[in-house]
């Protein structure tokens, strides 16, 4: 065989060598954001089995108009229902959003996860972070009020293992195709419900009456919600 065959195989060779490492490198640096698992901030003792999860975004107005009625169907309902909350930062229009779930992250890495959630929803801190053009000082102080140690709290905010718990949460999010915050699923099926304890209540009896006599929710609605869309 020619010298030149010889030449443009062994090129050849070369190309899928470079393709070879270069892919091998790029998936390594993205394996830890891909194999993270969804967070599982959980509470409520659970009794009939039924499960509600919110989607949100700490800056949006809506989650922070929810969050209250939220808080008390949940004291309502403790022992009964297991309530749970995913991040999904609406980063196109709320500047804010992804900064206020690392710190929600960032103190759950150091047990204080609802601490931290319902510091970001209070009304008063909410208007000063939400808003702030830089709200990381705002996070720091929560944290002390908390009794966090600062220093971790700094290197947990900044980490790619938050920042990763985060992503995997949105992930779900895509794929179960949100379009908006918040978002709520009981019982594995998404609720348009408004912002009244009542009418969170009212479903949340369906869906229990439903588990108990073995059918599937057949009401997903209770008045309207509020989104943001994207």
């Amino acid at each position: 065989m020619s010298k030149t065959f010889w030449g443009i195989l062994a090129a050849i060779v070369v190309i899928f060598g470079i393709i070879f490492i270069t892919t091998n490198h790029g998936s390594s640096g993205n394996n830890s954001a891909s194999t993270t698992k969804p967070t599982q901030h959980i509470e409520g003792g659970g009794s009939s089995g039924v499960t509600l999860v919110e989607y949100g975004d700490y800056e949006c107005p809506y989650c922070e108009e929810y969050y209250p009625i939220v808080k008390q169907v949940v004291a309502n309902e403790f022992s009964k229902i297991t309530f749970q909350f995913r991040n999904f930062p609406l980063t196109s229009i709320h500047p804010n959003a992804f900064a206020g779930a690392r710190a929600a992250e960032a103190a759950g890495l150091m047990g204080k996860f609802w601490q931290m959630h319902d510091a970001l929803y209070n009304a008063s801190n909410w208007q000063q972070w939400s808003t702030a053009s830089n709200p990381t000082p705002y996070f720091y102080q929560y944290a002390k009020t908390l009794g966090l140690n600062l220093t971790t709290f700094k290197n947990y905010f900044s980490s790619s293992k938050v920042n990763n718990l985060i992503e995997a949460d949105m992930n779900v999010g895509n794929n179960l195709n949100i379009q908006g915050t918040p978002t709520f699923y009981l019982d594995g099926k998404q609720i348009q419900v408004a912002p009244s304890v009542s009418s969170f209540e009212s479903l949340i009896n369906k869906a229990i009456a439903a588990k108990t006599s073995g059918k599937a929710l057949s009401s997903t609605s209770s008045g309207t919600t509020a989104q943001t869309k994207k």
